[in-house]
């Protein structure tokens, strides 16, 4: 998930309803036994009652949770059954939200959200996560903190793509050393953070190489000094936390025969917007991605209709990953509404896996390889 869509959330507290129609059950206790009358119909379940905690659409970062709270509620028309959804409107600081959140407990059987992560540490470390709780986002400081043991994080993950990616490259690398490539930009940094740490879990050999940026544009000398660092070592492959951008320069300045690896981030098409939008300068780059990004033809994603978008130049590929997040929220926090502690779901965000016991909540999603051919993102033949 782009880090720059998650900052701090400016909308007012709000609380407003969406209800299915659900009938509501009254039970009266007959005076005599004998008016009892079975009539052979199971009895109503109570409906599931979902709170999904957002900020409001204004606000700098209102396109953010405007596009989770559509994919949420496209899921939630698609499959609405017994479900009552709430949608609750946060304030735009973490204390804000925990009020909030704490105000959803009552009334609500799942809260999901939110979606900013000092908010999200702020109610983890709360000690009143006592109703399931589907966070939206990596809580700060939390990735190797344990959480409440209600609460699910299902982020879309750049750290979890690296380590995937570190994964993808064991599996094919021939030999030789790794270079880890990215700038200053924290993302980039946590990036190859968790990309070099799996990888010697796994016995890679990585060199992280920072590289300056000027004007918008890598630095011409950093990419000198790169390709003459690639000259005298000849690394098996770079993995490169960079954006599309960066790395058709870094591409034009090393030249293809060095394979490419790379997140989410590399691919920039807007599907929603600009489907026919392409990089022919990335072929043959490989990357991980979401299904919704990379295989719209796909019977799990091909079901759910793709957003409809008013202003294409203020939309982008990283709203459309919210997108999808927001439906396979709804349907993570349906299953488990359903009390469902174990399950799989073949998500528009992954390969999803849920795993609810005594030791609390997990998680984990398995994203696309994929690779650039004819300057669009496909699956990579053979890769799962």
């Amino acid at each position: 998930m782009s880090c720059q869509l998650l900052r701090k959330l400016l909308i007012s507290a709000v609380v407003t309803g969406l209800c299915a129609s659900v009938q509501a059950n009254t039970t009266n206790t007959p005076a005599d036994p004998a008016e009892i009358i079975d009539t052979g119909a199971a009895p109503v379940a109570p409906a599931i009652r979902i709170a999904l905690l957002l900020p409001g659409r204004t606000g700098i970062f209102g396109a953010a949770a405007d596009a989770v709270r559509t994919g949420f509620l496209t899921a939630y028309e698609g499959e609405k059954q017994g479900v009552i959804v709430n949608l609750v409107e946060s304030g735009d600081t973490p204390a804000d939200m925990l009020k909030t959140y704490l105000s959803a407990l009552d009334g609500n059987d799942i809260i999901v959200g939110p979606l900013s992560r000092n908010g999200a540490a702020l109610i983890a470390q709360s000690g009143k996560v006592g109703k399931p709780t589907v966070a939206l986002t990596q809580p700060e400081g939390e990735a190797d903190a344990a959480l409440p043991p209600k609460m699910l994080v299902v982020a879309l993950s750049v750290e979890e793509e690296a380590r995937q990616a570190a994964a993808w490259t064991e599996r094919e690398k021939t030999g030789g050393k790794i270079f880890a490539v990215s700038t200053a930009t924290a993302w980039q940094r946590r990036t190859v953070k968790a990309f070099i740490a799996q990888s010697r879990i796994l016995g890679l050999d990585v060199t992280p190489l920072e590289l300056s940026v000027g004007a918008n544009a890598l630095s011409a000398s950093g990419l000198v000094q790169l390709k003459q660092r690639m000259d005298a070592d000849r690394p098996a492959l770079l993995f490169v936390a960079l954006d599309a951008q960066q790395a058709i320069q870094l591409r034009s300045s090393i030249g293809a025969d060095t394979p490419l690896y790379g997140i989410s981030q590399l691919n920039p098409r807007n599907q929603s917007a600009d489907p026919d939008s392409r990089q022919p300068e990335l072929d043959g780059v490989k990357l991980l991605d979401i299904p919704w990004q990379v295989a719209a033809d796909s019977p799990a994603v091909s079901m759910y209709p793709r957003p409809i978008v008013d202003n294409p130049q203020q939309h982008n590929a990283d709203l459309d990953r919210l997108y999808a997040l927001g439906i396979d929220a709804y349907r993570i926090a349906l299953e488990i509404g359903r009390t469902h502690k174990n399950f799989d779901i073949d998500g528009v965000t992954g390969r999803l896996s849920v795993n609810i016991d005594s030791s609390g909540s997990h998680f984990q999603r398995t994203e696309t390889p994929a690779v650039y051919q004819d300057g669009i993102v496909v699956p990579a033949q053979g890769q799962r």
